[in-house]
């Protein structure tokens, strides 16, 4: 082979690379985009709103992100259906918003639902992926309580983490006063795994000694590892200084739901700013170092790595 037709594989070759490296989305089927990056799925955003039929209309009453496992295979967290059908792998929502002298129960969506609208954003590059969903929080009329915009950022994660994933939720009050209430089991921002997990294998981590996340509000970060088809997954939350104070993170049930729940009150005419950020790794958790560096990265701070209180779970 010539010279000439060698160098022309070899840079036919390194094109492909090229264009096949970084993020990309993609949307093979209605109302589920992917984040690829480097041609393996990482995260995909379940956002269709689908009143065909009741199953339909119950399988799509709220947009929801599946992560995916380090090889792009499949998700390793939960979708409709199995224990608690509501819980669908990263989500938000409060189970008593209070609005005009009622209640809603944007969590277990009972008579109302969160609608996404159009995307507000798509862009990414060899470094990240970023989009901005509108979603409508409705009432039983099918009118919005609230607009919210969530825009997700994905990226690399440290210490082996194959994605960091940032939530940033904006929440306006156009047509009055709504209040965010609920419970630690029944409200706020949520991972929940694969309905599979291994119950009798998972386990949390929390910064501070002999920490109790019942009595302890406004944890910087919390972590779980599960199992799920024999292999270990980690995942933690970073909290924001930024988000409500009083927030209760709920982080003890062996299915693995965990998350921070807030309380407050979005007045008419103004947004509320929610931010979270996740890191997946497979394998054992982060270490504290790690987890305090994404945290000081994540907030501005430069605050020490704590001691670790590690806790089984509990029904």
């Amino acid at each position: 082979m010539s010279r000439l037709a060698l160098l022309s594989i070899f840079v036919l070759t390194s094109l492909a690379s090229t264009l096949a490296a970084g993020y990309e989305f993609h949307e093979a089927v209605p109302g589920q985009l992917d984040v690829i990056k480097d041609g393996k799925i990482v995260v995909r955003y379940m956002h269709a709103y689908d009143q065909s039929t009741s199953e339909r209309a119950h399988d799509t009453y709220k947009p929801y992100l599946h992560v995916f496992d380090a090889e792009g295979k499949g998700p390793i967290t939960k979708g409709p259906g199995g224990q608690y059908t509501h819980h669908r792998g990263i989500f938000l929502g409060f189970s008593k918003i209070g609005f005009e002298g009622e209640r809603f129960d944007l969590w277990h969506m009972k008579g109302v639902e969160q609608v996404h609208q159009k995307f507000l954003k798509q862009e990414a590059d060899n470094e990240q992926a970023v989009f901005t969903s509108l979603i409508h929080w409705n009432d039983k009329a099918g009118q919005p309580i609230l607009q919210e915009q969530r825009t997700f950022t994905i990226t690399e994660g440290p210490e082996a983490g194959y994605a960091a994933i940032t939530m940033n939720s904006s929440l306006y009050a156009e047509r009055g006063d709504v209040e965010l209430a609920g419970d630690p089991e029944h409200a706020g921002a949520q991972y929940r795994p694969a309905n599979e997990v291994d119950r009798k294998k998972t386990i949390y981590y929390f910064p501070g000694e002999n920490t109790d996340p019942k009595k302890v509000k406004d944890l910087p970060w919390v972590g779980e590892s599960y199992t799920l088809d024999g292999k270990q997954y980690s995942v933690v939350i970073l909290n924001s200084p930024e988000n409500p104070k009083g927030t209760v993170f709920s982080a003890y049930r062996d299915y693995g739901r965990f998350g921070a729940y807030p309380t407050t009150t979005v007045k008419q005419g103004e947004k509320l700013t929610l931010q979270y950020k996740w890191l997946i790794k497979q394998g054992e958790m982060f270490t504290p170092d790690t987890i305090q560096s994404a945290w000081n990265n994540h907030t501005g701070e430069d605050k020490p790595a704590p001691e670790l209180t590690v806790r089984p779970v509990s029904k």
